[in-house]
């Protein structure tokens, strides 16, 4: 059987003609590759410059509370969730605007800040953190369903005795005393024996009434 084999020659010439047959599909193929090579530079670039700006504006609020000015924190945490929406630093000075309002009792205000930085936050880990902070409040309030709402939310990896240490607390506010003490046990088996938060707990344990099968016994 014979065989058909182009020589160097042949095959140059082939290729030559395919490139001039497609040299526009060749030289937009080519001019879309790097507008989007430097798209993304660009875009990239941006990027940066926005977190920079986010954590310049970020700086200037926690100095504002540092010198207690409130009327400046607020301003500036209302620049960070207009201008920076989608920066971490956004989120976290929300988080400083719930403390703060924590300090003067201000639930209401507390919720606001916490939800609006939960609806931003995009961290798993932070919003655990703020479902926790948030049980808190609704405890504060009388809220105690709502507080253990919230908790159901944090992640059982995310702050294991803090999240067991406040159920128990919110347990014990519904009278669900056998609960709570699970809770609060649940919460020192995270804790390693040095910890200074074991005291707190183990003095919570102590305050609860003796066990249905201790009173038996």
């Amino acid at each position: 059987m014979a065989f058909e084999v182009l020589d160097e020659h042949e095959q140059g010439e082939l290729v030559r003609k395919w490139v001039r047959a497609n040299a526009m599909s060749i030289l937009i193929g080519i001019t879309i590759g790097l507008l989007l090579i430097f798209g993304f530079q660009q875009w990239k670039a941006r990027q940066l410059q926005t977190q920079g700006e986010a954590s310049t504006t970020y700086s200037s609020l926690v100095e504002a509370i540092n010198a207690d000015k409130p009327d400046q924190v607020e301003a500036i945490a209302g620049t960070l969730r207009k201008d920076f929406p989608k920066s971490p630093y956004a989120v976290l000075a929300a988080l400083r605007q719930a403390e703060l309002a924590a300090t003067k009792n201000e639930w209401d205000s507390v919720a606001g800040h916490l939800a609006w930085a939960d609806s931003a936050a995009q961290d798993p880990t932070i919003k655990s953190l703020i479902a926790l902070r948030m049980a808190r409040v609704e405890l504060a309030r009388d809220k105690a369903d709502a507080a253990l709402a919230q908790l159901d939310r944090v992640a059982k990896a995310d702050f294991p005795s803090m999240a067991s240490e406040l159920r128990g607390d919110v347990l014990l506010k519904l009278g669900r005393q056998e609960d709570a003490r699970a809770a609060y046990e649940e919460a020192l088996s995270h804790l390693d024996g040095m910890s200074s938060e074991r005291n707190l707990l183990e003095m919570k344990l102590g305050n609860l009434p003796a066990s249905a099968e201790k009173q038996k016994s």
